[in-house]
């Protein structure tokens, strides 16, 4: 199974000088370091990876130290949690790695299923955040029929080892990928991100990291700890998602204690990747609410 290759398909990585391995147990991660000022940890999405936070973190490095890895499974992170890609497991893996880093997030944003791993770490008490922000956050289950057709059909594709491979060659050429992107989530980026996802999509490896990350995903429990996340908690949700509907963002706010909702008109699933600059200066205010930044 092929992994994505720092020297081929990072060879022009977006930030990559702020790029470094840090090894952590099992885990061999890919983490971009860059500014200074409170720390502000951006967890990425499924079958994404630190490029999708390429324009907005070197606006928010402007005011904060940021912290942005790929997650295991994802990237150029290699090796897994002993517990494999759920989202508990994935969270204590993140709480080793800042742990390791010694940099506690003061923020964290996350984005779709990065929101729902945020929101693990503090329900869990893996870290201590002053606010949270998701972005197109996934952290509610899938209405109806879907809530047991999608969950099944990931299992089905995580035991069949041909899956990976299989996605992998249909997604070859950004061709692929950006007639696909648009279909999925509703955003249109730019070339060059559809370039970094075509590439990522073209190895087994990272595949499987997204397929397996699916296959273990547990909504409702998420769900059940929501009401117990007490930090400030804002959702941002592009209007036109295809993936997540909008009014997600304003059912899962109204099941914590102190969360708001905000639509972004125009915008999908990839809403920081169509409009970084609003996206940074939407964070970065919330953040000065807070009092998380002069």
């Amino acid at each position: 199974m092929s992994a994505p290759r720092w020297d081929v398909e990072g060879r022009d990585w977006p930030n990559r000088a702020h790029s470094r391995f840090v090894d952590v147990g099992r885990i061999r991660w890919h983490v971009q370091v860059m500014g200074e000022g409170p720390v502000v940890l951006l967890l990425h999405g499924t079958g994404a990876a630190t490029h999708s936070w390429r324009d907005v973190a070197p606006r928010l490095a402007q005011h904060f130290t940021v912290v942005a890895p790929d997650l295991p499974g994802h990237g150029f992170t290699t090796g897994r949690p002993s517990r494999g890609l759920s989202m508990v497991s994935m969270a204590l893996a993140l709480a080793e790695l800042i742990a390791a880093l010694d940099m506690s997030p003061r923020l964290i944003v996350g984005h779709s299923a990065g929101a729902a791993i945020a929101l693990r770490m503090v329900g869990d008490g893996l870290a201590t955040p002053s606010a949270l922000i998701g972005l197109n956050a996934a952290v509610l289950p899938f209405p109806g029929l879907a809530a047991r057709i999608f969950p099944t059909l990931a299992k089905l594709l995580f035991v069949n080892p041909f899956a990976p491979t299989i996605f992998s060659r249909i997604a070859r050429t950004p061709g692929e990928v950006g007639r696909f992107l648009p279909r999925a989530t509703g955003s249109r980026i730019d070339a060059a991100g559809v370039d970094y996802y075509a590439r990522l999509f073209a190895t087994s490896g990272h595949c499987s990291g997204a397929i397996t990350m699916m296959a273990e995903w547990d909504l409702p429990s998420l769900k059940a700890l929501l009401p117990t996340v007490s930090v400030p908690v804002l959702l941002l949700h592009g209007a036109k998602d295809a993936a997540i509907p909008p009014s997600d963002a304003e059912a899962a706010a109204k099941l914590m204690p102190d969360a708001e909702a905000r639509l972004l008109p125009d915008l999908g699933h990839l809403a920081h990747e169509e409009q970084p600059e609003m996206v940074a200066a939407l964070i970065a205010d919330f953040a000065r609410t807070h009092g998380l930044c002069a």
